[in-house]
């Protein structure tokens, strides 16, 4: 069965250019030119990835992406923002807000198609971490489920942000440079920014509370985790 992803625009010619190169690549696609409209398709198409543009009549894309994030069936469904909008804090806004990935307008149907492919690669991987359990003080990580725990309590972790923490974990003490983190997260190379990294960090941190001081930056290079009392 086909992948599906649910285009959300209010330009015919863009949801046009999208529909046309991801259907070359054997790609279902749902269209969707108003917020209301793709948020009513979610739950009957239940599509695996959402391009989403920023700028929608009504409701905008961050109030799509909100709804998506505060859905329980959706909210580990990657989201790539697709923007007319190139300034930085709008970037940085989608990211805190749980998009997985931001394209600006004009784009690369290949790069764009590229991201794509490596999201949904990303979402379909079960092997974050080669130990199925890891676990500092009350902070424990379940690899083989995709969950965090302080104590008895659940996080509400993005995918993202379960294998950013998942793979801190995993590498103890050693310094994971933005790139590296870029490519083995995101899933490629030559694509995307390491504000990306920076602002998944961020969250991250926010979410795990007290244990979020552990996420020790380096300065020029980039983060570890600090095992140490």
């Amino acid at each position: 069965m086909s992948e599906k992803v649910m285009i959300v625009d209010d330009e015919p010619n863009i949801l046009e250019l999208l529909e046309y190169n991801l259907k070359k690549e054997g790609y279902e696609v749902i269209r969707a030119d108003t917020g209301e409209m793709a948020v009513s398709l979610l739950a009957q198409k239940k599509p695996d990835i959402v391009l989403l543009d920023q700028m929608l009549p009504g409701l905008d894309g961050l109030g799509v992406l909100k709804k998506i994030r505060s859905a329980d069936d959706f909210n580990d469904m990657p989201v790539i923002m697709v923007t007319a909008k190139s300034e930085e804090i709008d970037k940085i806004i989608g990211l805190e807000l749980g998009a997985d990935d931001y394209i600006t307008k004009p784009f690369s149907p290949r790069e764009l198609v590229a991201r794509v492919k490596a999201q949904l690669r990303r979402a379909k991987r079960s092997d974050v971490s080669t130990n199925a359990v890891q676990a500092f003080k009350t902070l424990k990580i379940d690899a083989a489920n995709y969950k965090a725990y302080i104590g008895d309590d659940e996080l509400t972790l993005t995918l993202k942000e379960f294998e950013l923490l998942s793979m801190l974990m995993a590498n103890g003490s050693q310094v994971l440079t933005r790139d590296l983190i870029l490519n083995k997260i995101w899933g490629y190379e030559y694509f995307g920014e390491t504000r990306t990294v920076d602002v998944h960090i961020t969250n991250l941190r926010r979410k795990i509370g007290e244990y979020g001081d552990h996420i020790e930056t380096v300065r020029g290079v980039g983060y570890r985790f600090n095992a140490k009392e």
